[in-house]
């Protein structure tokens, strides 16, 4: 069995005026992501949405020495980016739709994430969404960890760092034996 991850395709890291937004590369990727989306959720398949969160002044948190501040809890630069927001929001009470929210680069850490895909016998992840390199990655790199085989969709993953993108869909397929289609 299969499920979809979608990780971080907000507002903040997608939108022209995003606080940390990786800009035109993550805006060109939203009919793929909205698409895969809707596919998966259509075949029954579980489609988890993994959305970073952040608190307004955590100075305890190693991102805030990192990046400026971003996906603060109850903002708008929370919200899903684009045709996303609406595919989420029409399905968003079907049993096979989950989100969570993540403190962290990865979608497993500190979640209950490897729980809820192990309880449907989910032994394979799609993953999609920004920043490649980083929160793409560090989900990709937990999911081999834990055993699960991993797709990635080169169209559906974007980053500000060009470079940076490159070298993960490399690390993907050549590092964890991850499916890059």
């Amino acid at each position: 069995m299969k499920a979809l991850i979608n990780i971080d395709y907000t507002y903040d890291f997608v939108a022209d005026a995003g606080a940390l937004t990786c800009g035109k590369p993550g805006q060109a990727i939203e009919g793929k992501i909205s698409w895969l989306t809707k596919e998966f959720i259509e075949n029954g398949d579980y489609v988890v949405f993994a959305i970073d969160v952040h608190d307004q002044g955590d100075e305890f948190h190693p991102e805030t020495r990192l990046f400026p501040p971003h996906n603060l809890r109850g903002t708008a630069g929370r919200d899903l980016f684009g045709k996303l927001q609406e595919v989420y929001d029409q399905n968003k009470h079907r049993e096979n739709v989950t989100y969570i929210d993540k403190t962290r680069y990865s979608a497993f850490a500190g979640t209950d994430l490897a729980i809820k895909l192990r309880e449907r016998g989910i032994t394979e992840v799609h993953l999609v969404g920004v920043c490649t390199d980083i929160c793409v990655l560090h989900t990709a790199v937990d999911a081999y960890n834990k055993g699960f085989k991993i797709v990635v969709y080169k169209d559906a993953v974007a980053s500000f760092n060009q470079a940076g993108h490159e070298w993960a869909l490399g690390h993907f397929e050549q590092t964890l034996g991850a499916m890059v289609k």
